[in-house]
């Protein structure tokens, strides 16, 4: 480990990420394996399956990170949204400016 890696926090070394990284891999793995041994009583026949639960998470998952691009790419704004004057419904005039009074409004 060098001293750019010490200075940062023990979270953000590229080291203690691959080691976690690893950690992760080998304890879900051991949960799946786990399976063979121990025996999982299924409720619809299909959820019994070997790595249903494993498998399952990882759709789940990955649905709603897509879900979430996609309701980003509806709800996102132009760059300059609120630097537009806003003129509500009953407003017919286009340049509003607003004019501080020296109170902040």
């Amino acid at each position: 480990m060098n001293t750019d890696e010490k200075q940062l926090h023990w979270l953000v070394r590229p080291s203690t990420i691959r080691k976690l990284w690893i950690g992760f891999i080998i304890v879900l793995a051991l949960v799946v394996a786990a399976q063979t041994v121990v025996y999982i009583k299924g409720y619809f026949g299909f959820d019994a399956w070997f790595g249903f639960g494993a498998v399952y998470g990882f759709v789940s998952c990955l649905i709603m990170v897509l879900v979430a691009k996609l309701l980003g790419f509806v709800l996102k704004r132009p760059e300059n949204y609120y630097d537009q004057p806003f003129a509500g419904p009953d407003v017919e005039t286009k340049n509003d400016t607003v004019k501080e009074d020296g109170h902040g409004v």
